[in-house]
């Protein structure tokens, strides 16, 4: 018998033994961004409202991503190519000045790239649901692929005052809404609470397709696996490596690994 196969190891390949037809997503184009987002406006929760009216200042403390809405539209004057606008929900929080109170709040993002994504005109059908899926020439499928952010700066801004080129946010998902565990202060009234982040996304537009690939053996794990129905359950945890690295820094920290602490 032949040596089978490892994946992500090809220069260890046998010969291919046949050529396999799969059907699968194929992406026609795809980008790239580093997006530093200035002044991008926070909407507190009702508590949080309160500790920036009494600050004296604000600094980042952490940025999550909590979700990414995503809508395809075609582009009338450019055959293939199509409008991809993307609108980041985050969950922000700082620390105020002097008094070291936690803010919580919402901040949203609104992007619109323009990428290929070829055509096509067959409707698909499967016994999954008894729907078709759709034409393939209406809209190809979005992705997007986005690490929670880095929060680089924020700022308190006295009541009526108003950031340039800042819009007010239009209709916020319930489940965004749950996220927080008060009710968020979206009014104009009250100090407003800015905060400059930095994102990086790669979206792509991908479409159903049949690609013919090389095919070597099928695919077995090669690693055994545990068992874990031991009676002792100090047997099992015997078994688990000791976490050194867990109670001594380490001598050096790698940008790629520690980009959140950059601030």
């Amino acid at each position: 018998m032949p040596e089978r196969v490892v994946p992500n190891r090809p220069e260890e390949a046998p010969q291919i033994r046949e050529a396999v037809s799969v059907s699968t997503r194929k992406i026609f184009d795809g980008c790239r961004d580093k997006d530093c987002v200035d002044d991008l406006r926070v909407y507190p929760t009702l508590r949080s409202q309160a500790y920036i009216e009494n600050a004296l200042s604000i600094r980042p403390r952490s940025a999550e991503l909590l979700h990414v809405a995503v809508k395809v539209e075609p582009i009338s004057f450019n055959r293939g190519h199509y409008t991809v606008d993307c609108t980041y929900f985050y969950r922000v929080a700082a620390e105020t000045f002097p008094a070291g109170e936690t803010a919580v709040g919402l901040a949203i993002f609104d992007k619109r790239v323009m990428l290929f994504g070829s055509e096509g005109n067959s409707m698909t059908f499967s016994s999954v649901s008894g729907r078709p899926r759709g034409r393939d020439g209406d809209l190809p499928v979005a992705v997007v692929n986005a690490v929670d952010p880095i929060a680089l700066h924020m700022k308190l801004v006295d009541a009526g005052a108003q950031a340039a080129g800042e819009l007010e946010p239009g209709e916020i998902p319930a489940f965004i809404r749950e996220s927080f565990p008060e009710e968020l202060v979206l009014g104009p009234n009250g100090r407003r609470w800015y905060a400059t982040i930095g994102q990086f996304s790669l979206i792509r537009l991908e479409r159903d397709t049949q690609l013919l690939i090389p095919a070597y053996d099928y695919s077995l794990p090669e690693k055994e696996c545990p068992g874990s129905s031991e009676d002792d359950p100090c047997e099992l945890f015997g078994r688990i490596r000791f976490p050194v690295e867990e109670f001594f820094p380490p001598d050096s920290v790698s940008d790629a690994a520690e980009y959140r602490n950059m601030v």
